[in-house]
């Protein structure tokens, strides 16, 4: 015998739980030990056993206080236990079973022995509940044909009928359909009470066609490939259908329908299973024909409602339930189908600032704001159809003026009635809080994402949560690319990405790392230098995450590196500059000395007309002084017409441009002598 769940082995003894895990495994059957009492009872809050193997001699709670405590809860009442004790004493035994064992087995124990009696008890409760299950299933035929048999609304019991096979079954619709010639007729169909009465036609159907001529059951467990249905496969709804199974509802060899089963898994149907199917049907056929059911549910589609018998029935609906609704905490409003009020209790009176006078016979659509009352319509118009919304949000206009916020819950239970429930209760307040805290999210979203600094959020595994538009420009990923999917490491090195990490695993509150020269990964696979930051974030003292804050440095680099080269372009120029100065004032301070040299010279070479010698070396000099002025000229005319202001008094020299195409009466000043 195979157990469906593992045995649950119980034992303080290490040796002893190896050994009988051992036995076990050796036999085919499935185990799991746990060393104490408390560790049983915890396990089997969450888990399923087949069998409990509990040693009674142990330390608290020993195993009589485990048996109590197991046949006291619910879910272990029905669990077979075998207790294993090394008392050889009878008492003891019998006190085993008092406390609710199932079998036992002495210790020293013989394997065989040990595995004979755990499968012993699995039989006996694979019997015990093969009988409930075959009690369950002949209590649900009884119900149903006794339900078939009774004189109530007929619809109402194919729905039920149909409701249960389904159950049973465990498929996701059932449905009757009566047959009449070549028209079939939907009379109830498990997932929709209101899909009834509905033709088909049987040409769409050969699978129904089938199962009326033949009077046999068909079984069909793949849609997409049995032969049948090949001309209407591209009619069915493939992605709700896998499976049919179909059961004939005749009498006395007259084929009046067909039980439908469809799923949309494989259907795995014994033969118990289709005896019930079988059953069921045949009992549908009887009552049937009893019932003249078809005839009643044409009928059925052509009611006539009278108003004086709604009236009546509203009347006496507003009776019953008046003291009821009277002393609910919420708002209740009753309407008809059309959504005029019939009846207000008084906590909707106070809420909306309406007398029930001013209330009654008004639609409730007149309530609700103009912006609301196209959604109110649309809801209305569902209550015919059987639609029923839950908490819809309305503005409401108070008898005073004050429009107040109302979540409306709608209720089908008086539909038989001719009638809707609507219960509400105020929430203004916490609709303003609910925008505030919007409001205050959008704000700080927006302020998130105008940050110039890059701000990313992790959960504790390091996974990335928020991830701002300067994260962005940084690491050149969008938020989409990185929220959710992105870890730490993808755009951190290692150790960059190490020491975070610890600080999520060890850090305790406040831990941070602030200012943290550092490196990222940018979508190009480069490194790029930041300033990193980065702070534990707690919740309720627990960690959930960290924030990590990134300064990009690339363009203060570029721009500290740009600075420089104009501080040194700037010196340059300041130098050449005080060069330009020197020169000037060098040239007017040797104008004076060379005038007098030449000078002299003349009167030297006057002197010494007749003495070649004398002449000669007078010659010598007058021409070197000559030379000499030219230099000073030319630096004379470079300070005064070559230079231009850069910095305040600074000059910029260019001394080859300055020379150029200087002619002799340039270079003399406004009284005929050198400059």
């Amino acid at each position: 015998m195979t157990a469906e769940y593992p045995v649950l082995v119980v034992d303080d003894d290490n040796v002893s739980r190896r050994v009988i895990e051992n036995v076990l495994r050796h036999a085919g059957i499935a185990a799991v030990s746990v060393a104490g009492g408390n560790e049983a009872l915890f396990w089997l809050e969450t888990n399923k056993t087949s069998l409990v193997l509990l040693d009674l001699i142990m330390p608290p709670p020993d195993g009589y206080q485990v048996l109590s405590e197991l046949r006291a809860h619910e879910n272990g009442a029905d669990i077979p236990v075998v207790v294993l004790t090394g008392v050889a004493s009878d008492e003891e035994v019998s006190r085993a079973f008092e406390a609710g064992a199932d079998d036992f087995v002495r210790k020293p124990f013989r394997a065989a022995e040990l595995v004979a009696r755990i499968r012993g008890q699995l039989r006996l409760r694979s019997y015990i509940e093969a009988l409930a299950q075959k009690e369950k299933d002949a209590q649900v035929v009884l119900e149903l044909t006794q339900a078939l048999a009774s004189s109530l609304d007929f619809r109402q019991i194919l729905f039920t009928v149909v409701q249960r096979v389904a159950d049973v079954a465990r498929v996701n619709r059932c449905s009757i359909v009566l047959v009449q010639g070549d028209v079939g007729q939907v009379a109830a169909t498990s997932d929709n009470e209101d899909l009834f009465n509905l033709s088909i036609q049987l040409d769409r159907y050969p699978e129904i066609r089938k199962v009326v001529d033949s009077g046999k059951p068909l079984i069909i467990e793949n849609v997409t490939t049995h032969p049948l249905l090949e001309v209407v496969r591209d009619k069915l709804p493939v992605s709700e259908l896998t499976s049919l199974v179909l059961v004939p509802i005749g009498y006395e060899g007259t084929s009046m329908g067909v039980l439908v089963l469809r799923a949309a898994a494989r259907i795995h149907l014994g033969d118990h299973e289709m005896n019930i199917a079988q059953t069921v049907a045949n009992a549908t056929a009887i009552a049937l024909r009893n019932a003249h059911v078809i005839k009643n549910l044409q009928d059925q589609t052509e009611q006539v409602s009278h108003a004086r018998v709604k009236a009546e029935r509203r009347l006496q609906m507003l009776k019953r339930y008046a003291a009821f609704f009277e002393a609910g905490a919420d708002g209740v409003i009753v309407t008809d189908l059309d959504g005029q009020i019939l009846f207000t209790n008084a906590r909707a009176r106070s809420i909306t600032g309406f007398s029930e006078t001013a209330l009654r016979g008004r639609k409730v659509d007149e309530l609700v704001t103009e912006v609301d009352r196209p959604r109110m319509s649309e809801v209305q118009a569902g209550f015919a159809k059987g639609s029923f919304l839950q908490s819809v949000d309305v503005q409401v206009q108070r008898s005073d003026g004050q429009q107040v916020v109302l979540s409306i819950n709608f209720s089908g239970v008086l539909r038989e009635e001719g009638a809707v429930l609507m219960s509400f209760r105020d929430v203004t307040p916490e609709r303003t809080v609910e925008a505030q805290l919007r409001q205050t999210k959008d704000f700080l979203e927006r302020v998130i994402d105008s940050s110039a600094n890059a701000i990313i959020s992790i959960d504790m595994h390091g996974r990335v949560q928020l991830f701002n538009r300067a994260a962005e420009r940084c690491l050149g990923r969008t938020a989409d690319q990185m929220i959710g999917r992105a870890h730490i490491f993808d755009f951190f090195p290692k150790e960059e990405a190490e020491a975070i990490v610890r600080m999520l695993q060890q850090g305790e509150e406040g831990a941070s790392i602030s200012d943290h020269s550092a490196q990222v990964i940018v979508d190009s696979g480069e490194l790029a230098p930041v300033t990193s930051s980065a702070a534990l974030i707690h919740d309720d003292g627990q960690r959930i995450g960290a924030v990590v804050i990134l300064t990009d440095l690339r363009d203060r680099l570029r721009m500290e590196a740009q600075l420089a080269a104009a501080q040194e372009e700037l010196e340059s120029r300041e130098r050449q500059a005080i060069i330009a100065e020197l020169a000037g004032a060098a040239a007017h301070e040797l104008n004076q000395p060379l005038t007098s040299v030449m000078g002299y010279a003349e009167l030297l070479k006057r002197k010494f007309q007749h003495d070649s010698s004398a002449l000669s070396a007078v010659d010598v000099i007058m021409s070197e002084a000559e030379r000499m002025a030219e230099i000073v000229r030319k630096i004379g005319k470079i300070t005064r017409y070559e230079t231009k202001s850069y910095v305040g008094a600074a000059k910029i020299l260019d001394l080859d441009r300055a020379s150029d195409g200087v002619s002799l009466d340039d270079e003399r000043g406004d009284d005929g002598t050198h400059a």
